[in-house]
This record gives structure tokens, C-alpha cells and sequence, in this order.
């Protein structure tokens, strides 16, 4: 799975995710992607299932980019335990997306597999996305 080699805050605060997306919202590397249409803290384990997806589905033909990248440490307190004496360990790592972010691109494949396969990616995603195809592809 996805994670930091090292973050510069162990237990960063929760912090605020509004406006839309101003970076990573066209189609860089591919020629069809998926861009989000809501905000979401996306985990790591999302993003591997999505991409296990989208790999068995293009039978490992063609190229997949994963735009995001799970950075911030999210922390959880054990189970049964009394409020109060400091903030929890690290449980897990997530990326946060803004509405316009460009989650997976793919190259190398027909429209129509590309399409599946990034469906595919998406019903494994919490949020609501849009399938994007390059401005000069031509069939």
C-alpha cells in the first residue's frame, strides 16, 4: 500500500478541505482519466483496490498513472479506551481530493476497455467521478 517513506508532522490536526481543485485537474500523461466531483479524504487501501482494478482489467496491456498519493497520517485511539491522555497512534494514511482532481489516467488501450476499466476503479472510490478522454484522441 501507499504511505510516506516520512511526514513531517506525526499527528497532524484535521484541517479544512474547501474550493475546488487548481492543480492536477487535466489530463497529464494519459488519454482517458477519471476526475472527482466532490471532496474526499481517499485511503490507501482505496487506492490499491482501485488500481488492482483497473490492472486486471486491462489485462496489464496499456499504462496506468494514480495522480494521488496518500500523505496524511490519520490517527484513531484504541478501542475501549477513556477519553483524554493525548492523541492516538497513526491508524492509516489518506489523500485528500478537491472536486476536479484527476485521480487515475490510462494510455495504450481502446476507449471502450479504458472506460470499463476506470468504472471499475471508480465504484471502488467514496466519491462521485466523471470520465474524461483527451481533447485530440481520435479513435
Amino acid at each position: 500500500m501507499l504511505q510516506p517513506k516520512r511526514t513531517r508532522y506525526r499527528r497532524p490536526q484535521k484541517g479544512k478541505m474547501k474550493g475546488n481543485a487548481h492543480r492536477g485537474h487535466e489530463l497529464a500523461f494519459g488519454t482517458f482519466g477519471i476526475k472527482t466531483l466532490e471532496e474526499h479524504l481517499i485511503t490507501a487501501r482505496q487506492i490499491e483496490a482501485a488500481r488492482q482494478a483497473v490492472t486486471r482489467h486491462m489485462k496489464r496491456e496499456g499504462q496506468i498513472w494514480i495522480r494521488i498519493f496518500p500523505d496524511k497520517p490519520i490517527t484513531k485511539k484504541p478501542l475501549e479506551v477513556r477519553m483524554g491522555k493525548g492523541k492516538g497512534d497513526v491508524e492509516y494514511f489518506v489523500a485528500r481530493v478537491t472536486p476536479g482532481h484527476m485521480l487515475f489516467e490510462a494510455a495504450g488501450v481502446p476507449l471502450e476497455v479504458a472506460k470499463e476499466a476506470l468504472r471499475l476503479a471508480a465504484q471502488k472510490l467514496p466519491v462521485a467521478t466523471k470520465f474524461v478522454v483527451r481533447r485530440d484522441y481520435v479513435e
